[in-house]
């Protein structure tokens, strides 16, 4: 049985439709009392995305952006600035927000988004074109340095706030890099497929270098729920729309090994009917049927988040979705057994 902060609540994912930092921060802390998340703004452009905001965190390595995506570079960019600059202005917001709102008296706990090594590690550049993941050491150094550059960004945030700090690793292109289906510079430059004993290494040393509790999110298909069950993180945020037959064993020894399911049951952008709490929450009640599991597991080892970001979402949806999310993490903890 999980207990830690990860479980039995509602959250969400991290990125948020529009780029009024002040207003989607202050919705995402008041919708999501348990644990709140810093929030991201990707409309607002480069280094705002996933990529540039996590490359802002890095420590001795920067990165420039190039027609084919981020590049590392030898020096700081202008790109790299401006994803800096709105990092300082997400955390200058959040601490006004923090003391001005009331929250210090209430919120213990607040989520940070990174993406993880393997995620930066295939989405961005080596100076001669080729993937970093392309060269094992330049993967270890990219390891390191985010490792350091997320250490650093907890302190400032725990500092700031004087609440604990939890964290996000985003890792969408694990899937592709464990099974070798990245695309190189050529169509005969080709990137190898890495081994799950090498990704588990990186990716369990890292998290336990971090020193918080840490949840990695793969929202994609073909999520590796052994591998991150084999880590040190205590939570996998998955989509439930992604899950499969293949796959329900793993979850069924995710669960078993006491760890947290973040389970994606809403929808990351607008339905085209608005469905009620109750058939959000029908998938994950029938998961654990299926598995065999009593339903007291929803009420300590399984919560609530959308099934992505909301930055495709409409600002009323995706404040919807924060509703939903809570009314179901609620209905799990209050009568599972009726559900």
């Amino acid at each position: 049985m999980s207990d830690g902060v990860f479980a039995a609540l509602a959250t969400g994912i991290g990125s948020w439709p529009g780029t009024d930092v002040r207003e989607a921060a202050s919705i995402v802390i008041g919708e999501l009392p348990a644990l709140p998340h810093l929030v991201e703004l990707p409309a607002r452009g480069l280094g705002a995305d996933i990529i540039g905001r996590t490359g802002a965190l890095m420590v001795d390595i920067e990165l420039d952006v190039r027609t084919s995506g981020y590049r590392v570079a030898h020096g700081r960019s202008k790109s790299a600035q401006r994803a800096l600059d709105l990092l300082h202005e997400d955390l200058d917001v959040l601490e006004e927000l923090w003391e001005t709102g009331g929250f210090a008296a209430t919120h213990r706990v607040i989520k940070l988004q990174a993406a993880g090594p393997y995620t930066m590690a295939a989405q961005v550049e080596l100076r001669g074109g080729h993937r970093v993941l392309t060269d094992h050491g330049a993967v270890r150094d990219f390891a390191e340095s985010l490792t350091e550059g997320i250490r650093r960004h907890c302190d400032e945030v725990s500092s700031r706030l004087g609440v604990e700090v939890v964290v996000q690793l985003d890792e969408p292109s694990l899937p592709a890099v464990l099974e070798g289906s990245l695309s190189g510079v050529t169509r005969l430059d080709t990137v190898r497929a890495v081994p799950e004993p090498e990704a588990l290494d990186l990716l369990d040393s890292m998290v336990r270098a971090l020193g918080v509790s840490t949840a990695i999110h793969c929202c994609g298909s073909g999520v590796p729920l052994d591998l991150i069950r084999r880590t040190a993180a205590e939570a996998a945020a998955i989509d439930v729309a992604q899950l499969t037959s293949k796959n329900l064993d793993s979850v069924g020894e995710f669960l078993q090994a006491g760890k947290t399911l973040l389970l994606g049951l809403i929808p990351a952008t607008d339905p085209v009917r608005e469905p009620t709490w109750r058939e959000v929450a029908a998938p994950a009640v029938s998961l654990v049927d299926r598995l065999g599991f009593p339903r007291a597991v929803l009420a300590n080892q399984v919560s609530v988040t959308p099934a992505c970001g909301l930055a495709g979402a409409t600002p009323a949806w995706a404040r919807r979705a924060l509703d939903l999310a809570r009314d179901v993490a609620d209905a799990f903890q209050d009568a599972p057994d009726s559900l």
